[in-house]
Order: structure tokens, then sequence, then C-alpha cells
């Protein structure tokens, strides 16, 4: 919740402890065992940004603090999509660290995880339909943008040559599209008009653009006590980010040592290398573009809460600033 801080909003942390209870609510089920593993992620914390982002873009909406019941849905639904989304990654990525905690496929099993995602994006798609065809349709469309993301990356798979074009395309979809999507459901709860809307999406796009750059950012630069999972994974993965993309354009001979499964060790060599390589300095440089244009959509927007769009572009700021 830490970067939430910078929003400044007081009627923030006590709509998304709404948002939490709320959560917990949804993710139960008569099965004591589903109730179990479904709320096994909810119960291990986590950042919780992109409820707080519909939240937010319903305060600027409206200037309606603290927020309505349908917004705090409109989070609840988001997030659940989140959390599914994550557990099917853990079955792909065979991770068995999230969140400080062992995952749901490392706990249990890859059965156990795939089906307890797919009952929480159930739980999110029926939430979502109670609040108009709408907003189904638009959660809906956002859950095939998360695989399509997906899928792109996974054509990818260790391979050196990955365009940075073909970077954007994956996170265009896996992540940046559900912040996007949160911005607009915020928006669309509070009877925002077409224009608003497309704003808050595209603020919510440029935010998911910058947040997962920094994201892979930290994958190079951090350690598994501050990621809350095996720091390098991606490399060990085979998934080549921005930061190795860029550096391997500095650096080309480092093609020569990628393509293949790595040992934990290579992909500590390989993280310095990038590192000194330039790569994640120019990532972040691209990542500082995309908080920029965030900013610059907020600052153009007309009909939001001066006070709320103020508290966005600071969070933007923080999130750069603060991550890397």
């Amino acid at each position: 919740m830490a970067a939430l801080d910078a929003v400044g909003l007081p009627e923030l942390a006590d709509d998304l402890g709404r948002v939490e209870t709320e959560l917990r609510r949804a993710a139960a089920s008569s099965d004591s065992f589903l109730t179990e593993v479904a709320q096994h992620l909810i119960e291990a914390g986590g950042k919780r940004l992109r409820p707080a982002l519909v939240v937010c873009a319903a305060y600027a909406v409206t200037a309606h603090r603290p927020a309505r019941a349908p917004a705090v849905t409109g989070a609840v639904a988001v997030e659940l999509v989140h959390l599914g989304s994550l557990y099917h990654d853990d079955v792909i990525d065979e991770a068995d660290r999230r969140r400080g905690v062992p995952s749901v496929n490392a706990r249990w099993s890859n059965v156990v995880a795939i089906l307890a995602g797919d009952y929480l994006l159930a739980r999110a798609s029926e939430l979502a339909s109670s609040l108009g065809a709408e907003v189904a349709g638009l959660l809906a469309a956002t859950i095939g943008e998360l695989c399509r993301g997906q899928v792109v990356e996974l054509q990818h798979l260790f391979d050196p040559g990955r365009s940075a074009q073909r970077y954007f395309e994956a996170i265009g979809g896996k992540t940046a599209a559900l912040f996007g999507t949160a911005c607009r459901i915020g928006g669309m709860v509070s009877g925002a008009p077409p224009p608003v809307l497309d704003a808050l999406a595209r603020f919510g796009t440029h935010l998911g653009i910058c947040f997962q750059i920094v994201d892979d950012c930290l994958d190079v630069t951090g350690t598994q006590a501050s990621l809350g999972k095996p720091a390098g994974n991606d490399l060990i993965e085979g998934v080549y980010t921005l930061p190795v993309i860029l550096a391997l354009s500095r650096r080309p001979e480092l093609a020569d040592r990628l393509g293949r499964a790595l040992e934990p060790e290579e992909a500590d060599d390989l993280r310095q290398a990038a590192l000194e390589a330039g790569g994640v300095d120019d990532a972040l440089a691209v990542a500082r573009e995309e908080a920029r244009r965030a900013d610059k959509v907020l600052a153009e927007a007309e009909g939001l809460d001066p006070e709320v769009t103020a508290g966005l572009r600071r969070l933007v700021d923080d999130l750069v600033t603060r991550r890397s």
C-alpha cells in the first residue's frame, strides 16, 4: 500500500478496506477447500493498485468520497481478474513463490491452480455482470487481451532476437489492458461521458506500460527478499524483457549467452551484464516517457476532480521514482 500513499486521499484507505472485505467474500465458496485456495493470494496481500485505480477514477468523475458501492464492486471484479491471471501465470512459469508465500501450484498442484484461477475469473465476470452488460463485455474483452498478451510473450521464449515492438505488444495485453480497464470501469460506474472514459483508459494504459517496464527492471536489479519471488526469473524462464533487449542493442555479443535454459548463477551474471551495459537505465527512460504521457492525459482531461487527478499524477511519479 506504500505507493498508494502518494495519492494523498484519506478516504482511499478506507475504501480499499471495503474492497478487501468484498474480495474475500467474492472468493468464498460453499466448498471449504476451494475457498482456501481461492483466498490464498488474497491473504498474502498485495499493492491493490488496480482496484485503487477503479476507486480513484470514480472519485475523479463524481468528486464523491467515499466511493459508492458500484465502484467497490468494479474494483473487486478487476482485482479478481488480476489474481486469477496470477494463478495461471505461476503454472506457466512453474513458479514456486508469489508475494512471499508458496504459489498455489507449488503448495497444491497445477490442476488446483488452474481451476482456482478459473473460479476467480468466473466470480469476476459474475460481479461485472451485476454492473451491466457494458461493464461485463469490457471485462470479458480484457480477459481476452490478457490471454493474447501472454500468448505473444510465449511465442518468443528463449528468443534473443525478440524486438522491442513484440515486447510492447505482449505487455500491452498482459498488463496495460487491465490498468486501462480499471480506470474505464471506475468512470463507467460513475456515469462519465465517452471522452472522459477514453481519457481515463489512456491514462491507465500508459501507467500500466510504465509499471510493467519498471517491474521488469526490478527483475534485473532486485533480490528475492525485495520481490517476494526469485530475482532473475525472467532470464531463467527465457523471457527477455525490455532492459535485456536494450542491453543487447548495446552489446550484441550477450545474445550468445541466451537462447537456452540458464542456471541461477548464469542468470545472475547476465543480470549484472545487462545492468552494466545500460539496459536498465535505457528501459527506465522509456518508463519515464510513459509516465509523462500518463501525466499529460490527466492534465488535459476535462471534467475531472482536480484534487483526485493531482493525486493520480503523484502516484505516477511515485511508481517511477520509488520502483527505479
